[in-house]
């Protein structure tokens, strides 16, 4: 069943980057939000969520660690104060060149050395995600909470 093949790689994955990251004391997922924010620069918290697919509930909690360990900061919006705005510090930009080994050991070891592969593999995976999102979408509103 693709379903448990796509679930049994993403727990794979995520054990893999935990091993990896425990001598920065990273969780995978903070992992995550540091690559958007060296990726992308300095994203709203809801761009961010976006980004990751994550709900601000779950997320906030998130930013505040990586806050509290000095590799992030929030500020306000000075045009709209609702907006908060989330940028990597000094030190969470410089993590970024000892992290990227990491990206490269994961390629290693899960065997995707080609690149159109990866490519490829990436683009189906996305596909997947939004082909499931927009079912659940649709499904949702044919069949509202009773």
């Amino acid at each position: 069943m693709v379903c448990f093949s796509l679930y049994a790689a993403a727990r794979a994955t995520t054990q893999a980057y935990r091993t990896l990251l425990a001598p920065w004391g990273l969780t995978y997922p903070q992992y995550l939000v540091l690559a958007v924010l060296w990726i992308d620069g300095e994203q709203s918290i809801g761009s961010l969520g976006q980004a990751m697919q994550l709900d601000s509930g779950t997320l906030s909690p998130l930013v505040r660690r990586l806050e509290q360990a000095g590799l992030v900061s929030r500020s306000r919006r000075s045009d709209d104060e609702r907006v908060v705005l989330v940028q990597t510090t000094e030190k969470g930009a410089a993590l970024r060149a000892e992290l990227a080994p990491l990206h490269r050991r994961i390629t290693e070891l899960s065997g995707i050395h080609d690149d159109a592969h990866r490519r490829q593999l990436i683009a189906e995976l996305q596909d997947i995600t939004t082909r499931l999102q927009h079912s659940s979408d649709t499904t949702a509103a044919a069949h509202p909470a009773h």
